[in-house]
């Protein structure tokens, strides 16, 4: 039976210093930990007790990095944060991001170039909403698009942007998938648009998993439960297993990271509990570490070197 271990790392704001195909299915997987790197206090406690240690070793092959993002203030989050009921407006239908919100995602642009997380980053998957994609590309993508060099990760004014064409030269591939999605139904603003009306907007977004054009999953009178939206978090983190890449970003919604990240964190101590089920403020990033403690084979890195005993040399 698999097991996957999350540890939590540097949840602050913006902080991301942590580094000192077909189309697949999102089936059910196993239940997963939570645990939180230990600092050099409790690892000193943990010295003093043998028996209960805090810390963890895994080799570096059963482990994926990936880092979370919600994306940036949008024009729904204005008026939704005073009153609710906002949230209803058909005026924020895919609502897209604010002056405000393009002012947090340059700096957040800023910090994972300074950092060096955006070399990092092997792959980018965005929720298929225009404010989620907006972020995505803005944070992860290059600088303004020249004409005729590559193809553009958002052209010129998208979504009401007033920004220029962002260039996917030497960027790695943005990927949109549907299981990371706000809550479903009710507001306007969680529905999404044709992916026809999307791939204009955003030529270099890879949307091949999205199955439908029109979104099918929008209902005007169901608002998705709050389990079932953890319950997609859950299978959706059991995918990103399946995906060769060890360094992920993932650009997605409060509610999404909320109650994907409570579910696995229900087991955990807590003091754990309460640093990881704190919402996501707008374009936040948090840096995670998925850990495969199934005793089934794995593949070891390339770099590894098993030595050679006298008679083999």
């Amino acid at each position: 039976m698999v097991q996957l271990q999350l540890q939590l790392q540097l949840p602050s704001l913006f902080l991301a210093s942590f580094f000192s195909a077909p189309a697949a299915s999102f089936s059910a997987g196993p239940r997963r930990r939570l645990h939180r790197r230990p600092t050099s206090s409790s690892a000193a406690a943990a010295e003093m007790d043998a028996a209960n240690p805090s810390t963890a070793m895994y080799p570096l092959h059963r482990c994926k990095t990936i880092y979370l993002v919600r994306h940036a203030q949008g024009i729904h989050n204005v008026e939704g944060e005073k009153d609710h009921s906002a949230y209803m407006s058909p005026a924020y239908f895919d609502a897209h991001l604010t002056p405000l919100g393009w002012k947090q995602v340059d700096c957040l642009h800023e910090h994972v170039k300074n950092c060096g997380l955006a070399e990092k980053v092997e792959l980018v998957i965005t929720s298929p909403l225009l404010r989620t994609m907006q972020t995505a590309v803005g944070v992860f993508g290059g600088g303004d698009c020249i004409d005729g060099v590559g193809s553009p990760l958002m052209v010129k004014n998208a979504g009401h942007s007033d920004r220029p064409a962002i260039s996917s030269l030497n960027r790695p591939p943005f990927l949109a998938v549907e299981a990371c999605r706000e809550h479903l139904g009710v507001h306007p603003c969680d529905k999404r648009r044709s992916i026809t009306e999307y791939r204009t907007l955003f030529p270099a977004i890879d949307f091949s998993l999205i199955e439908n054009d029109e979104d099918v999953l929008w209902e005007p009178n169901v608002r998705e439960a709050n389990a079932s939206v953890a319950a997609r978090g859950m299978k959706f983190i059991d995918w990103l297993w399946t995906r060769e890449e060890k360094e992920i970003a993932i650009v997605s919604h409060s509610g999404f990271l909320y109650h994907t990240l409570s579910m696995y964190s229900k087991e955990s101590h807590p003091t754990i509990r309460e640093e990881v089920g704190k919402h996501f403020a707008n374009c936040e990033l948090r840096s995670i570490v998925l850990v495969d403690t199934s005793v089934l084979g794995s593949n070891p890195p390339s770099y590894n070197y098993p030595g050679r005993t006298p008679a083999e040399l």
